[in-house]
């Protein structure tokens, strides 16, 4: 129970960052994902100055991190440049998803069960119901584009960087902000090369600092806390609550009202997360 509790402490974080991208939505995203992470990073020091061994971390440990961070946010911006937005969204809540049905071959000792397979799946449909409800009909763009294929690795990458962490020799929480260091200033190099230059008001970096100290900074740290204690099958099915609480408070920020869509997708992940997490 303690790591459904930090989990979820990580989904409610996680909810608030589509309505800060909306609010920082000029700034040019590398950039954003750079300053956010890089603040995220600053949480893990005073730990690492009461103790410096907490980032003395195998180099195959940091490549899995940084791989993670930076991966999941380098594949999923390329996807929503050249993919239309609610679709590609759709396909990078695939993770959750991933994350139950890989966990079987990442992890020792677990096995998939149906029960685990169908919350999974019912938790995916509500998701769908909730991002393609609130994209509205006529935001769906339809046929293929391209940039599904990023989209699907990036959601691939968080979900094998969620289990893998559970198969690299322990490493401190702590840690996760030397990864956040180093993604950091990987985004900054990219914003550097890819993005034009951008000029930030002071509203900008409060916001940043949010985004940074929040969905970028402590809910990592609060996953990283789930996975080590808990069932992945079943942290995996709770993610759901994510796309469904992100995409409800986007329509309210928004001042849109909340459809029916989001009523039948709350009810079908709320089930599942309840089938999933009951689930031995």
């Amino acid at each position: 129970m303690p790591a459904n509790l930090y989990a979820l402490g990580a989904i409610a974080l996680w909810v608030a960052l589509a309505s800060l991208g909306v609010s920082l939505k000029h700034v040019p995203p590398f950039l954003l994902t750079g300053v956010s992470l890089l603040v995220g990073s600053t949480l893990a020091l005073p730990f690492v100055l009461r103790d410096r061994r907490q980032w003395r971390i195998p180099p195959a440990t940091l490549a899995l991190g940084v791989c993670g961070l930076f991966g999941y946010h380098f594949l999923l911006f390329i996807a929503l440049r050249h993919a239309p937005a609610v679709e590609a969204n759709l396909v990078n809540y695939l993770w959750p998803l991933f994350m139950v049905v890989l966990a079987p071959l990442f992890l020792r000792g677990v096995k998939l069960r149906a029960v685990h397979v169908g919350a999974a799946l019912l938790g995916f449909a509500g998701a769908a119901i909730a991002i393609l409800g609130a994209g509205g009909g006529g935001s769906a763009a339809g046929g293929w584009s391209w940039g599904y294929l990023p989209a699907l690795g990036s959601a691939f990458i968080w979900a094998s960087y969620s289990l893998l962490t559970q198969r690299v020799p322990a490493f401190p929480t702590a840690a996760i902000g030397l990864f956040g260091l180093v993604s950091g200033v990987l985004s900054l190099l990219c914003h550097w090369a890819l993005e034009p230059a951008a000029v930030l008001s002071a509203q900008d970096w409060l916001l940043l600092a949010v985004m940074g100290l929040g969905p970028l900074g402590a809910a990592f740290f609060l996953w990283d806390k789930a996975l080590k204690l808990g069932d992945a099958r079943q942290i995996g099915i709770l993610s759901y609550l994510t796309p469904l609480g992100s995409t409800a408070l986007l329509m309210l920020v928004s001042g849109r009202a909340l459809s029916w869509s989001i009523g039948l997708a709350a009810v079908m992940i709320i089930g599942a997360a309840v089938l999933g997490t009951r689930a031995r």
